[in-house]
């Protein structure tokens, strides 16, 4: 107990004067503890971009899936067999042909 009071102290109060031996130490572990929580924040504000970014891209994806289900629907009706039949004879003149009028040709 008498080692320690024994010798003089300087400036710091550490007998050999200047830092104490873990100021070091805990100064780079401050270091890495600030570094740490900047990354940290950094990565949840890049995490935030990244999914508002997604949103947006979904959103574009359910407004394209919409209108390819619309024009699926207009090339159905556009297509249908009745429609097409009644555009034939009316616009055309088109008719069915009678068993006699048809003619096999051989290959």
């Amino acid at each position: 107990m008498s080692t320690l009071l024994d010798k003089p102290f300087s400036r710091g109060g550490h007998p050999r004067g200047g830092h104490p031996r873990g100021s070091l130490l805990m100064l780079v572990l401050f270091v890495a503890v600030l570094g740490s929580a900047l990354a940290v924040s950094y990565s949840a504000h890049w995490n935030r971009q990244l999914l508002n970014g997604l949103y947006g891209e979904l959103s574009i994806r359910d407004k394209a899936q919409a209108e390819w289900g619309r024009l699926i629907l207009e090339q159905s009706t556009w297509t249908a067999h009745s429609r097409i039949e009644n555009l034939a004879s009316e616009q055309l003149k088109m008719r069915i042909p009678e068993a006699g009028e048809v003619r096999m040709v051989a290959p």
